[in-house]
């Protein structure tokens, strides 16, 4: 699991277990995935390369370190837009994309019923964000839609992961960098991951 980054920091965890408890409710739950996926953010953009440029500050002008590289935000609906705007507070000049799918529940495979992407997406690094990587599937098929759209440089960010669902995005995708608060110990037979926190669409808009 080369490329599964798991992010080890106490705020982190703590706010992962908050999202765990069955008592948290959606205003709380909202913007606990908001703050992780800043955190998230901030792991992801970690290695993103700077350039060197002139300034003139109140006291004279130097040389700074700036980042000059287009990002994408691209949430799979419903559940990843409850990661959009954490991501865009330390991300501001991105663009935003969406991917719809949904998980048929007897196959548990991902059907698609909308993407739309920036025009310039193939010339950004473009972060998908979903809060659950279970099977991979929905993960797998969005990766797919960005590629065959000419993206190259995709990160994945989710909350909580699980060993079936990295080992398929790996092994259909394996250029692709994942980035996660949790990872968990596994699937149970319906799809879910063990411990997890439920279904995180359900939790973030109050549906069942």
């Amino acid at each position: 699991m080369s490329n599964l980054h798991i992010v080890k920091h106490p705020l982190v965890e703590n706010k992962v277990s908050m999202l765990r408890n069955k008592e948290t409710g959606s205003k709380e739950f909202r913007e606990i995935v908001e703050e992780i996926a800043m955190l998230l953010c901030y792991e992801a953009t970690r290695n993103t390369p700077v350039t060197e440029v002139e300034i003139e500050s109140p006291l004279g002008k130097f040389n700074v370190n700036m980042v000059e590289k287009k990002f994408g935000v691209v949430p799979i609906l419903r559940a990843g837009l409850g990661m959009l705007e954490g991501m865009l507070k330390l991300i501001p000049t991105a663009k935003v994309g969406h991917i719809g799918l949904y998980r048929d529940p007897k196959t548990l495979e991902p059907v698609e019923y909308y993407c739309k992407l920036p025009v310039d997406a193939e010339d950004r690094e473009i972060f998908l964000i979903d809060p659950m990587l279970a099977t991979g599937g929905t993960s797998i098929a969005a990766i797919q839609f960005l590629k065959e759209k000419g993206v190259k440089n995709i990160k994945l960010l989710c909350l909580i992961t699980c060993p079936e669902g990295v080992e398929h995005v790996q092994k259909e995708h394996p250029d692709v960098e994942i980035y996660t608060a949790a990872h968990d110990e596994k699937l149970n037979d319906h799809g879910y991951i063990i411990p997890g926190l439920g279904d995180a669409g359900d939790r973030l808009f109050g549906t069942k």
